[in-house]
């Protein structure tokens, strides 16, 4: 459903259409002896067209499939159902003249960069001399003239990444998809690799076409791209399609591009709902794709850990109770993907509220951010009892059990009927962690055993 696409001024010529995915579902990998159709759901219905001259950022949380979706389109997985087109042609394999290049730079270390620049080459079996001449062309044009002869082990960070954009650029695609390729690096060095790219990409030094970049970083995400896509997770679903700024405006000091960061932000941390759909009905340069969802029928945890909770909220605290979220994800250095979890951590145990790009503290994240330690982990398992259900239901059973005494395995197959094996596994974590810190069990990690705490958490639980 289409709410507002006034001025949304992108290419919409049929012919310009590179790449076109249409309903793309994907579900995790049925273990043996399960039925498929009872597997999670990575992708739900997600489709989106590459046009010919854009940059177009991909940008949602932890477990939004935005890796999965890259690898989709790059034919380097089949989905599991819905079609990928390359000029109107159904995709049968590897995406033809693509090219990847990823965040731990995925070289060979016993080859030299001329080598490795060379392998993508060799594959489109190109003569010996026509290889050299194209990858020493692309060596010298991406800055790497001098280290011809030198191993990966002999690099920088951001010089092994130059080798693996050589590498990707030499074949000359046409698709070119970046995964996440400047978080490795450090602030300088990414943004001087940023900027060259981009350099090659605006004076058309480079044949590709369209070039396509998941991103955790929103000014990363504003500063480049023509076109911005945000999906939802759980499971992973385009929630809005966004302009991008005219480049001249792509600068921290245009007004425009603070506004499209905080609508970013807006965004991210807000739940589909018809709320935020009417707030988005407001912004010209806005498509907000599909309806509401309803919430997910099984609670999950966000993988954050009680200390940086606490930590998140005292920094607020220290602002007056209020903050921006942009302005806290530039001061504690987190990427999106770091800052989410956070946030939904804190909105879970209602101890501050995300609301128009800003983190607000409620009354028990106030009290929580100013007591004492021990008085900070009775409002915490106050809190976590009160609204993780899970970890209610276990308190719970270990008050009731013989010897108050229970083990992992039972929770952990609960998961696994809503999670895939790795988040099971991740969820029983991240129970296990606000549990311990939280005093609500005791836990012996060999053997997986849960022992209720005494005093405090009976005595809690009995309270709720």
């Amino acid at each position: 459903m289409v709410l507002t696409m006034n001025n949304f001024n992108g290419v919409k010529d049929k012919y310009s259409i590179i790449l076109e995915a249409q309903d793309i579902t994907h579900r995790y990998q049925a273990r043996a002896g399960q039925d498929p159709r009872a597997q999670p759901v990575v992708l739900e219905e997600v489709s989106l067209q590459l046009r010919s001259g854009e940059l177009v950022a991909l940008l949602g949380p932890s477990g939004s499939g935005k890796s999965t979706l890259l690898r989709i389109l790059a034919g380097l997985i089949r989905p599991t159902s819905g079609v990928v087109l390359v000029h109107g042609q159904p995709l049968r394999g590897p995406t033809p003249s693509c090219a990847m290049v990823f965040q731990s730079f995925a070289l060979f270390p016993w080859l030299t960069v001329l080598q490795n620049v060379e392998l993508g080459l060799e594959a489109l079996g190109l003569p010996r001399l026509q290889r050299l001449k194209r990858a020493l062309a692309i060596i010298d044009m991406i800055g790497l003239d001098g280290f011809e002869e030198a191993y990966p082990k002999e690099l920088s960070g951001g010089m092994r990444q130059r080798v693996g954009f050589a590498r990707a650029l030499a074949v000359e695609p046409e698709l070119l998809f970046l995964d996440e390729p400047f978080s490795a690096l450090d602030v300088l060095t990414a943004a001087n690799l940023r900027r060259e790219l981009l350099q090659l990409w605006y004076q058309q030094r480079i044949p590709t076409r369209t070039i396509l970049m998941v991103t955790h970083n929103i000014d990363e995400a504003v500063s480049m791209a023509d076109r911005l896509l945000i999906l939802g997770a759980d499971p992973g679903h385009v929630r809005a399609e966004i302009q991008g700024l005219p480049r001249e405006e792509r600068h921290p000091q245009n007004p425009g591009y603070a506004h499209l960061v905080n609508l970013l932000y807006r965004l991210m941390t807000s739940p589909d709902q018809q709320g935020l759909g009417r707030q988005l009905a407001q912004e010209p340069s806005v498509l907000q794709r599909g309806q509401p969802r309803p919430a997910r029928s099984y609670q999950m945890l966000p993988h954050v850990p009680p200390g940086d909770i606490i930590g998140l909220l005292e920094l607020v605290q220290s602002k007056g109770g209020r903050a921006s979220l942009a302005e806290l994800s530039r001061e504690l250095r987190l990427e999106l993907d770091e800052l989410l979890p956070l946030v939904e951590a804190v909105n879970l145990l209602q101890l501050a509220w995300p609301d128009e790009g800003e983190l607000t503290l409620t009354e028990s994240g106030r009290q929580l951010a100013e007591a004492d330690v021990q008085e900070k982990k009775r409002l915490f398992r106050h809190q976590a009892l009160a609204r993780v259900t899970l970890l209610r239901r276990l308190a719970e059973d270990l008050a009731a059990a013989p010897e108050h005494r229970l083990t992992e395995d039972r929770y952990l197959d609960q998961l696994r009927e809503h999670f895939s094996e790795s988040e099971a596994t991740a969820q029983l974590q991240t129970l296990i962690d606000w549990g311990r810190y939280a005093e609500v069990f005791l836990y012996q990690e060999e053997e997986g055993i849960f022992t209720l705490e005494p005093e405090e958490g009976a005595t809690e639980i009995t309270r709720s």
